[in-house]
């Protein structure tokens, strides 16, 4: 069933990817001409801001909060505190962010979960629309990683070999949310490789890297800028890419379509967004804030150490929202051709 709906999601994606690549002409341009000052409106803000992040500190979501907070202030001067709130995949947060005040004083971290939450049951909210989407910022595709100096298998097809023969008794680490995009693709690895093998769900990223480091899971699903550290301490290593064509930097991996597995990627992406109901004059200048502060060199110079500029990261607020809708179409399809309750 799911076979039969990939070329509907494949359009979809095609989509998507037509988005990504108009976007890469567009980002020197928007930083060239985005204004280097802006006013502060009636003296907004006149004290620091509140940064809520549904994740924890050492994940992704942790990683850009960091970077984006340092590079508005350093722009604006003004401070941001940032509240984790890990928990839920991201609801834990996102509920404690549509309770806070609407006033542009709070704004929120989140990542394509929002989306996927929204496209699963549609009382939750929709970034693109219950919220004003600042800047995405990151924009990024995911691998399958197993520990540098692993014995029972070196690579992708070892690696399958190896998972065949456990029957069902190996491990990978992962996020704990079904139906999200690390859910989502699994499903389709596993279901393409004609392989069983147990997910261990954690929300932190520390944890779920550390499973993995310590032997106590086999392999890892995750992104590679949230694992960098351990990819130039030599300590992971990929052996599948989950995108159409081999990036650059991680050309001696495969794709999983070179590995025959016909489906069309699902991407993560990361962005700051603060509520509708802010008043306009602030959402400006929090947009003008958020979308100079991705520009500003402190914050590329992140963006490159993570590979986040392998495919091109920038979204403006039009951008932003093209991109959500069209993930939630995507998800919402992926959704119900697993059989799940859509609402």
């Amino acid at each position: 069933m799911i076979k039969n709906n990939l070329k509907s999601l494949g359009r979809i994606s095609l989509a998507i990817m037509f988005i990504i690549s108009m976007a890469n002409v567009a980002i020197s341009f928007e930083c060239k001409v985005k204004k280097s000052s802006m006013g502060k409106p009636s003296g907004f803000p006149s004290r620091a801001l509140t940064m809520i992040v549904p994740y924890g500190p050492a994940g992704g979501s942790g990683q850009i909060a960091a970077a984006m907070a340092e590079a508005v202030t350093s722009l604006t001067g003004v401070s941001i505190n940032r509240d984790h709130k890990p928990g839920g995949s991201g609801t834990v947060g996102m509920t404690a962010y549509m309770s806070a005040p609407s006033d542009g004083y709070t704004v929120l971290e989140h990542i394509d979960d929002a989306s996927s939450a929204h496209a699963l049951d549609s009382s939750r909210p929709n970034p693109a629309v219950d919220l004003i989407p600042l800047v995405i910022s990151q924009v990024t595709f995911s691998q399958i990683y197993i520990r540098t100096n692993e014995t029972r298998y070196n690579d992708w097809k070892s690696f399958v070999k190896w998972v065949k023969a456990q029957n069902g008794k190996s491990t990978i680490a992962n996020v704990s949310k079904e139906g999200s995009m690390e859910r989502v693709t699994m499903k389709f690895i596993t279901e393409a490789a004609g392989i069983k093998i147990q997910q261990i769900s954690f929300d932190k990223g520390a944890p779920r890297y550390g499973a993995l480091l310590g032997g106590q899971v086999d392999a890892l699903f995750e992104q590679p800028g949230d694992v960098r550290k351990f990819l130039d301490a030599k300590k992971f290593k990929p052996i599948l890419t989950v995108f159409n064509e081999r990036p650059g930097v991680f050309g001696n991996v495969p794709t999983h379509k070179e590995m025959g597995m016909n489906f069309e990627p699902l991407l993560r992406f990361r962005g700051f967004y603060v509520h509708a109901n802010a008043p306009s004059d602030r959402v400006k200048w929090l947009q003008w804030a958020f979308q100079r502060g991705y520009c500003q060199n402190s914050y590329q110079k992140f963006n490159e150490s993570k590979f986040m500029t392998v495919i091109d990261s920038y979204r403006d607020t039009a951008g932003a929202r093209d991109l959500i809708r069209a993930s939630i179409i995507q998800y919402r399809n992926v959704y119900k051709e697993m059989g799940l309750n859509v609402k």
